[in-house]
């Protein structure tokens, strides 16, 4: 590194070799990670292939999970002799300060009750309305309008740009216990680099909706059946620019959200059914890394995953791999949930439309349609706590 300030040196040419690594530096936080990888993985951890920041203890009828984010670790399990003596053997290692159950971390809030748990980020999102100056603003029912046009508004330019960047970069986080606004945030950080006037009027829409519920989370019940379930959808040429398609989907454990995502695809596509069958290879690719995921924590995957669709012919193209003249021109990595079909990993259901979860990723809906399909996502209306603590 360069020569620190007070030490004096005749030839400014020459450099300092570091003896081991040193806070602040580049290297530093891959060096800290495989020092703190190397204690779990003598105490007996094995880390997870599907997330490295995840490494799961097991022994008898003991197991530990512990996750990590930089220097700060979450501790699970379902033997309190072990995750303290666990801590123990951690603070023999480092210099360590527990924090007791959790509550709090990285602006989640964690609270508990008779009913479960609940998940929320209401501090985070409260902390949005005080930094944007919306803390009296009037609630709205819906985040988006229906229809909107946003994508070839040619409206004056936005007066502070960064505003904008930074508004949005806090309601993307805000999207991990809020996945109904995905879609709505998904179109307007399209507009990052030069934002107008309608993107900011919508992006304050947003806020007016969040308004309405600012501790709204997900519930995750105490008695929960662990199936894997996943839903696909999308909303064919809907970029009046480009004519790409916006796909998205929905995965759920139980009745539990665990996974979603809104995307705009790279192709343009030449019938629903493609897009249909794309949207499900992408969806498929989200369930092989989840079932790897849940297999490392001890909840069971051996039957079939069912996908939900609410296009037949895409079912139809996926369940029968033949030559298909209408097909062929799809590029061959999308083919590859056929194969998972034909192991039984996947099984493609049909779904009719207005049953279909996915359907709030990939278009604004209206007030009535929106509420209908958030309250099949079972997520609830909470404070900081959970009903029944």
């Amino acid at each position: 590194m360069a020569i620190p300030p007070g030490y004096e040196v005749s030839d400014k040419r020459l450099v300092c070799r570091l003896q081991k690594s040193l806070y602040g530096l580049r290297q530093a936080s891959r060096s800290w990670y495989a020092k703190l990888s190397q204690a779990l993985i003598k105490f007996g951890f094995n880390q997870c292939h599907s997330n490295h920041s995840l490494f799961t203890y097991s022994s008898g009828s003991i197991f530990l999970v512990t996750l990590i984010y930089v220097d700060d670790l979450i501790i699970a399990g379902n033997d309190s002799n072990a995750c303290a003596s666990f801590k123990q053997y951690l603070n023999q290692c480092f210099h360590m300060k527990d924090l007791g159950t959790l509550t709090y971390f990285l602006g989640l809030e964690l609270s508990r009750g008779n009913t479960g748990f609940c998940l929320c980020q209401r501090k985070y999102t409260l902390d949005i309305f005080k930094e944007s100056g919306m803390l009296d603003c009037k609630p709205a029912t819906f985040p988006m309008e229906q229809n909107h046009n946003l994508a070839s508004d040619k409206g004056e330019l936005f007066s502070d740009p960064p505003q904008y960047r930074r508004l949005i970069g806090r309601l993307i986080y805000l999207t991990i216990t809020r996945p109904e606004i995905t879609y709505s945030i998904h179109i307007l950080s399209q507009f990052m680099q030069e934002p107008r006037q309608p993107h900011w009027e919508a992006a304050i829409r947003i806020l007016k909706y969040l308004k309405s519920s600012p501790g709204q989370g997900i519930l995750i019940p105490r008695h929960n059946d662990l199936k894997l379930e996943g839903f696909c959808d999308l909303d064919w040429a809907s970029c009046p620019t480009t004519r790409r398609l916006i796909s998205g989907y929905l995965m759920k454990l139980g009745s539990v959200p665990i996974s979603w995502k809104t995307k705009k695809q790279t192709t343009i596509s030449r019938s629903s059914s493609e897009v249909e069958y794309r949207a499900m290879t992408n969806a498929t690719s989200e369930i092989i890394w989840l079932r790897g995921l849940l297999s490392a924590l001890q909840v069971p995957c051996c039957d079939s995953t069912i996908l939900h669709c609410d296009n037949q012919s895409a079912i139809h193209i996926a369940n029968n791999p033949v030559f298909h003249e209408r097909t062929k021109h799809i590029e061959v990595d999308f083919h590859f949930i056929r194969e998972h079909i034909q192991s039984g990993t996947i099984f493609a259901s049909y779904l009719h439309t207005r049953q279909q979860l996915a359907d709030i990723f990939t278009k604004a809906l209206g007030c009535i349609l929106f509420h209908d399909l958030l309250s099949k996502l079972v997520f609830k209306i909470l404070t900081s706590q959970v009903e029944g603590e």
